[in-house]
C-alpha cells in the first residue's frame, strides 16, 4: 500500500507544531500506519506463525483479493482515503480469527427496553417508511430535553436539533456546511480517522496540533499558535478518541478562549459524552461563556445506548449553524433509520441510574484490561473515557495508570492470564517482566495478529505527528472473556519472543 493510502499526510507549516495537509503528501514522514498496511500483504501470505497463536483460535487464512490502491474514477483529493486502518485491521481479524480489540464495537446490545422499542416501531409501523428530513419530533424533543437535564442548555427542538445517520453523518454534514475550498480546520493530534477525509470533501485543509506530554494532553497555547487567517473551524473531541482522555473544564476554558478570541466555528464531538470515569466528567464546550452561539454539538445514540450498527446520530446547536447543517445533511441520506429513531427516543429518557451504571460495567473492563497489559510490561496511559486504552509498547513502563479494578475482575487473575493485578492498576508489572520494546506501534500491530492471534490499532494511524509512534490503541467494550483471552495470547507470545530473544 502507497504512502499516500495511509490516508494521514501533512506538510509542515512552521507554525507552532502544527502540520497541515490538503495535497495527500508528506515530507520527511517517519511515520509507520502505512508500512503497516502495506506489510498485511506479507501477513496474508505467510499466516500465522506456527505455535504462536494461544489455543482456541479459531478461523484460518485466506488471501485477499486484490485491491487498487488508487481507484482510476476517484477524485484526487479522495484517493489517500480509499482505505481505512479500522476496515484493514477488522478484515484482517476476521481472516485470522484473531481477538478484535481493534475496533469499538460492543460486544453486548444495550438496553433490552430501548431494543424492544425497535421491535414494536417495526411492527407498528413507524418508521418503516420515509420519516421527516430532519428526524421524526419524537426523537428530536428528547434530545433537547436530555441536552436541559444535563447540562442546562435550553434548546428549541424545531430549530435546534437534527438527526442524522451517526455521530459521523453529523459531523460529515457539519464539516461540508460550515467550510469553504481553501479554509483551514484546526484540530489536536491524534484524532478519529473520519474527520481528514471529511475535510479533504469539503476541499479544506486541516492543521493538527499534537497532544503533549507522557499522558498526551491538549496545550491551548499550541493551539493559539496554530490559528491563521485562514482558520475557520475548530474540530473538538472529549471524550478523545483514540487516547482515552476526557478534558478538563480548565482545558475546555482555555480551548474556548481561543475560539473565542480569533472568531471561529466548533464543531464538538460528544460522541461518548456519557463514558466518563472515576473522578472525570464530561463538559459540555456549548455550556461555556461565548460558546453556545458558535458550536454545534455532535451527539450519538449507538455510543449512548450499545447499538452502534443502528447509525442514529444528532447535531445541536444554535439556529443559525443547524439550519446550514440541514441543508447538506438532507443531500447526504435524506432521512435516517425510522424505527431507530424511536427506539434512541426511548433510551434517552432512561433514567440517570442507566448511565451509571453502564459506565460502571465499562469502566471493569477497562481495568481488567489495563491491568492485563500492565503486566505484560507495558506503559498504559490513564484511561478516562471512552472505549478505548492507550499503550506505550516502545520502552519501560511505568507507573503512571490510576483507577481501582472493580471486584468482580480482578483479584486472582484468571488461569489463563499471568501476573498478579495490584489493588489499583498502576503501569508496573511484576519485577520480572520487561517491556514489550518494540521498536513503534505500527510494529507491534503488525506483529501481534500473526504471532497471538490478536487485533490492535497503532496510534501513528490516526496522527501527523511522530509522539504519537510509541502507542497503541486497545478497545475494551468487549466482554470479560474476550478482554482475558486477548492477554493470554498476547502472554504466550510475548513470552516466547523474548525467550527467541534470548537465545
Amino acid at each position: 500500500m502507497s504512502q499516500e493510502l495511509r490516508g494521514r499526510s501533512s506538510e509542515t507549516t512552521g507554525v507552532g507544531s502544527a502540520n497541515t495537509s490538503g495535497t495527500g503528501r508528506r515530507n520527511g514522514s517517519t511515520f509507520a500506519a502505512a508500512e503497516v498496511l502495506a506489510r498485511l500483504g506479507s501477513v496474508r501470505a505467510e499466516g500465522r506463525e506456527s505455535g504462536g497463536v494461544a489455543p482456541g483460535s479459531q478461523g484460518s487464512m485466506t488471501p485477499m483479493p486484490h485491491e487498487s490502491p488508487e481507484p482510476t474514477a476517484l477524485v484526487e483529493r479522495m484517493r489517500p482515503y480509499s482505505r481505512t486502518i479500522f476496515g484493514e485491521m477488522s478484515a484482517l481479524a476476521t481472516r485470522l480469527g484473531a481477538v478484535n480489540l481493534g475496533q469499538g464495537f460492543p460486544d453486548d446490545d444495550g438496553p433490552e427496553v430501548v431494543k424492544q422499542a425497535a421491535i414494536e416501531a417495526i411492527r407498528d409501523g413507524r418508521g418503516n417508511q420515509y420519516p421527516p428530513a430532519h428526524g421524526l419530533p419524537e426523537l428530536r424533543r428528547a434530545i433537547a430535553s436530555h441536552q436541559k437535564r444535563r447540562y442546562g442548555l435550553e434548546l428549541d427542538w424545531q430549530t435546534d436539533v437534527v438527526v442524522a445517520t451517526g455521530a459521523s453523518g453529523a459531523i460529515a454534514a457539519s464539516v461540508l456546511a460550515l467550510t469553504e475550498p481553501g479554509d483551514e480546520v484546526v484540530m489536536f493530534d491524534p484524532y478519529f480517522d473520519l474527520y481528514p477525509a471529511d475535510i479533504a470533501l469539503a476541499g479544506a485543509t486541516r492543521v493538527t496540533v499534537p497532544l503533549s506530554g507522557p499522558d498526551l494532553r491538549p496545550d491551548p497555547a499550541a493551539l493559539a499558535a496554530a490559528i491563521t487567517p485562514r482558520t475557520r473551524l475548530l474540530l473538538l473531541n472529549s471524550p478523545h478518541n483514540p487516547t482515552g482522555i476526557v478534558f478538563t473544564r480548565a482545558e475546555l476554558e482555555a480551548v474556548a478562549r481561543v475560539a473565542c478570541e480569533h472568531d471561529l466555528l466548533v464543531i464538538a464531538d460528544e460522541a461518548y459524552e456519557h463514558l466518563w470515569f472515576d473522578d472525570n466528567e464530561h463538559v459540555p464546550i456549548a455550556t461555556l461563556p461565548g460558546m453556545w452561539e458558535r458550536t454545534v454539538t455532535i451527539g450519538s445514540g449507538g455510543k449512548s445506548f450499545s447499538f452502534t450498527g443502528w447509525k442514529v446520530g444528532w447535531a445541536t446547536g444554535p439556529r443559525r449553524l443547524i439550519d446550514a447543517v440541514k441543508v447538506v445533511r438532507q443531500h447526504l441520506s435524506y432521512v435516517s433509520s425510522g424505527p431507530f429513531q424511536w427506539a434512541i427516543a426511548e433510551g434517552l429518557t432512561l433514567p440517570d441510574q442507566y448511565f451509571t451504571e453502564f459506565r460502571t460495567s465499562l469502566a471493569a473492563r477497562r481495568d481488567l484490561l489495563a491491568t492485563g497489559l500492565a503486566n505484560l510490561g507495558m506503559r498504559v496511559l490513564a484511561t478516562q473515557g471512552t472505549y478505548f486504552i492507550s499503550t506505550d509498547v516502545t520502552g519501560s513502563p511505568s507507573p503512571d495508570v490510576t483507577g481501582s479494578p472493580s471486584p468482580d475482575v480482578t483479584g486472582s487473575p484468571s488461569p489463563d492470564v499471568t501476573g498478579s493485578p495490584s489493588p489499583h492498576v498502576t503501569g508496573s508489572p511484576s519485577p520480572h517482566v520487561t517491556g514489550p520494546s518494540f521498536n513503534s506501534g505500527s510494529e507491534f500491530c503488525e506483529w501481534i495478529p500473526q504471532h497471538a492471534g490478536v487485533v490492535a490499532i497503532p496510534m501513528s494511524a490516526l496522527s501527523d505527528h511522530p509522539q504519537a509512534e510509541p502507542f497503541v490503541r486497545w478497545a475494551f467494550c468487549k466482554e470479560p472473556g474476550t478482554l482475558r483471552e486477548a492477554i493470554a495470547r498476547l502472554e504466550v507470545a510475548l513470552s516466547r519472543r523474548r525467550q527467541a530473544r534470548l537465545t
